[in-house]
């Protein structure tokens, strides 16, 4: 795909439509974009490269570009193998060329590729500057955004930020996502780097000094225009507010009546005034969304079975999502079912009760088997309450 950010900065990067697990774990439906750029001045500098699989691609768009020169710097913002996967052959091909990195960065480049460049590399910190002629790149340090080395970078002449994994997404460059940026960069930001809320908070400190035309990071679409959605919704996300007003409710079930209970619940919650009430089944339903829906909203309640005398495996495997991410400033209500020993209730509580500025309704139900009038009652008081 064509891209030009401006008259210098060109985009070499690729599109994997292969790809079925990002990381393994996140369906990306969408394919996923490893995004690469080159800076052309009196010096050249490469941000990054891409994926193993991809390198000849790469190499291509990269000769492309720079038609005939031969790059200086290649800028290693992020060690991650989807964008470090081709360091080893590029430093080959470009004996001249030097490596820009944090310290950190590369004692994992030596840890990934066996060394660690020592006669070809400049080590850089926290507003470093390199200059390469028209432009001067600053490095911003972003610890654990979302590894312990990653660094952005800043071009003063053109004002864009090289943001690593930061404000990235799923989805390939050329993937027309019907939902636009907002909902799989959510996903993409809770499963990736929500646990480091107070890291992206430290960054966004940094960067509001600086004037943004532009946004490249190393996943998804290159941001251009008003920014202040994509950087509001940062400090929404790495802030843990509320982004959305509404209620979650995340459910499992064995025979069908705790799902029952679930589907009484939206209907309440409906008639007492929430506008928004999200229901999502935890077995069939992709647990990655379930996990952006709970950050994204301000309520969530947890309907469950008991199982082995404790909280069904799947619901236990959310929770754990969640407290992973560091799930806090919500409320969260409880739905437990037990046939003869309703016992669920009392493990999610458990494991939630570590997390900081959780409410916790007063209203819990418990359902012995089918609904009954009693069981419908606790249903109607939770709607009530959360409403």
């Amino acid at each position: 795909m064509d891209i030009q950010i401006t008259n210098d900065i060109k985009y070499i990067g690729v599109d994997d439509h292969d790809i079925d697990l990002f990381e393994g774990l996140y369906e990306v439906p969408g394919g996923m974009a490893y995004n690469s750029y080159v800076i052309l001045d009196g010096k050249i500098a490469v941000m990054d490269t891409v994926e193993a699989h991809f390198g000849e691609e790469w190499f291509r768009k990269l000769d492309a570009a720079l038609a005939g020169r031969t790059p200086d710097y290649l800028i290693v913002q992020h060690v991650e193998p989807d964008h470090s996967a081709n360091i080893t052959a590029f430093m080959d091909k470009y004996p001249g060329a030097v490596i820009v990195a944090t310290q950190q960065a590369f004692k994992l480049i030596a840890n990934l590729y066996g060394t660690d460049y020592a006669e070809r590399r400049m080590v850089v910190g926290d507003g470093a500057k390199l200059e390469l002629g028209r432009h001067t790149l600053t490095f911003f340090a972003a610890p654990m955004v979302h590894w312990p080395e990653v660094m952005m970078t800043y071009d003063s002449a053109d004002k864009v930020l090289f943001s690593a994994d930061a404000f990235g997404k799923f989805g390939a460059q050329d993937y027309d996502d019907p939902e636009g940026w907002a909902c799989e960069a959510r996903r993409y930001y809770f499963g990736i780097v929500g646990k480091f809320g107070a890291q992206v908070q430290a960054l966004l400190k940094k960067l509001g000094s600086v004037e943004l035309k532009a946004i490249c990071a190393l996943h998804g679409p290159i941001l251009t225009g008003d920014l202040s959605e994509y950087l509001n919704l940062y400090n929404t996300w790495s802030s843990y507010g509320v982004e959305t007003d509404g209620v979650v409710i995340a459910y499992t079930t064995v025979y069908g009546h705790t799902r029952e209970a679930a589907e009484y619940l939206e209907k309440k919650l409906r008639e007492n005034g929430v506008g928004r009430v999200v229901v999502t089944d935890l077995a069939r339903d992709d647990e990655y969304e379930a996990v952006e829906d709970a950050f994204r909203h301000g309520k969530l309640v947890l309907c469950t079975t008991t199982y082995n005398g404790g909280v069904f495996p799947t619901m236990r495997t959310f929770i754990e999502h969640l407290t992973d991410r560091g799930y806090q400033k919500r409320t969260v209500a409880f739905v437990e079912n037990g046939s003869w020993a309703p016992m669920a209730a009392k493990g999610m509580r458990a494991m939630l009760e570590g997390m900081k500025d959780l409410t916790f309704a007063e209203t819990a139900v418990k359902i012995t088997g089918a609904l009954t009038d009693e069981s419908r009652a606790q249903l109607d008081q939770l709607a009530k309450e959360l409403a």
